[in-house]
């Protein structure tokens, strides 16, 4: 169990109120019996099973922001995402907690912001019950953090599109029963227009899903090259605007990066807390290594860095609750708290010694699994141009 006053805030900036404490203890509970004793058998699998996520439906964990009459919570309140991103990073499973958060906070969003009431009928019950899980399909194998580099093709016919072309790293892709997917439907067209978002089902004639990609971490995290061999795509899963994809996927990528943050972040606080532990009981020259002042003053520099970023992440939540999170504070969000994790993983493992190399120890399996939260989302070099244009350079 980590050390809780790792992971409390000032008291005086608390981000969370009772109910969300509330939602922290009832989804630690059912990690605790449903997803911690099977997760090294779904790494081991590199899948998690279809069903866990129908009992997280069940258990109410999906959609909590879908409106009551499609069975959610009906509470846009992303301060009850952030306690799931905190709780899988705590409990050790990123794999899933990686299929959740996604379905959750980067597809989701884009059914309730743009689908149509027939769409919402279609779609919102399913996901959240955990009988539609969802993925969102951007990068290509010639077209990643470039968006606007899309060659994913939809050939417009009567009453629709046939897409061609292919999706690679898609997580949820083994996995997605729906597939949030930019398509290029108009030929010609500029490179920031003439993208369109088209919801792609699993069970289209022409869609398929390739191997589950061999990753370096996040085994249990279903990743897949997706295929478009002529599907026919109805208009009726048009999302949003004809045309309008590319606007659509900037208005969400801002959360979308402050998921990853607060995972990362979280990540940050496990690994902090994993090495306090091991230093405190490990022993070396007649005293424990948390005694020695490069332990003390590396760990004192790391919660140091990982408080201050945390006070960052919880404005940027509230500002996203107000509707006012802008793309370069949730492009500073992701950097620095990715960044932050990475140091505190590699920190960890070196004060672990041998023991951070071998995988049976958290520290190393989370050493793997962080590396990958500097590259998807947008890669780091990508925020700091965001950022960079934001102080007018």
């Amino acid at each position: 169990m980590l050390d809780s006053t790792l992971f409390a805030r000032s008291s005086t900036t608390a981000l969370f109120e009772d109910e969300h404490e509330a939602l922290r203890e009832s989804f630690r509970t059912f990690l605790d019996r449903e997803i911690v004793p099977r997760y090294a058998q779904w790494e081991r699998d590199g899948i998690v099973p279809r069903e866990i996520y129908r009992l997280a439906g069940q258990a109410g964990f999906m959609g909590p922001s879908v409106p009551e009459r499609f069975g959610g919570a009906g509470v846009d309140d992303f301060r009850f995402n952030v306690v799931i991103g905190e709780e899988v990073m705590r409990a050790g499973v990123p794999g899933f907690g990686l299929g959740l958060t996604l379905h959750n906070d980067v597809a989701l969003p884009y059914l309730l912001e743009y689908a149509t009431p027939e769409q919402q009928e279609r779609w919102l019950p399913g996901c959240v019950a955990g009988d539609l899980l969802l993925a969102i399909a951007m990068t290509e194998p010639d077209a990643g953090s470039d968006l606007a580099a899309l060659a994913t093709r939809g050939r417009r016919v009567d009453s629709g599109w046939v897409v061609d072309g292919s999706k690679t790293f898609i997580s949820n892709g083994v996995n997605a029963d729906l597939v949030v997917t930019a398509v290029r439907t108009e030929a010609g067209s500029s490179r920031h227009r003439g993208v369109s978002l088209l919801v792609l089902e699993r069970d289209m004639d022409g869609y398929s899903a390739g191997r589950n990609l061999e990753k370096i971490g996040m085994h249990a995290q279903d990743t897949a090259e997706l295929f478009f061999d002529g599907v026919r795509v109805p208009d009726q899963n048009l999302l949003g605007e004809e045309g309008g994809g590319f606007a659509h996927l900037m208005v969400n990528l801002a959360q979308e990066r402050l998921s990853i943050a607060v995972a990362a972040l979280a990540g940050a606080r496990a690994a902090l807390s994993w090495t306090i532990s091991y230093v405190q009981e490990r022993q070396a020259f007649g005293q424990p290594l948390g005694a020695f002042q490069n332990s003390r003053f590396q760990l004192a520099h790391l919660a140091t860095r990982i408080s201050v970023a945390q006070s960052f992440l919880d404005d940027c939540v509230r500002e996203l609750g107000r509707g006012e999170l802008t793309a370069e504070r949730a492009a500073m969000a992701k950097l620095w708290c990715s960044e932050v994790q990475g140091v505190a993983v590699d920190v960890g493992v070196q004060l672990h010694g041998g023991y951070g190399y071998m995988t049976e120890y958290p520290i190393a399996r989370a050493y793997a699994e962080a590396r990958i939260t500097r590259i998807y989302g947008g890669a780091n070099e990508i925020m700091q141009e965001i950022v960079a244009r934001s102080i007018g350079l």
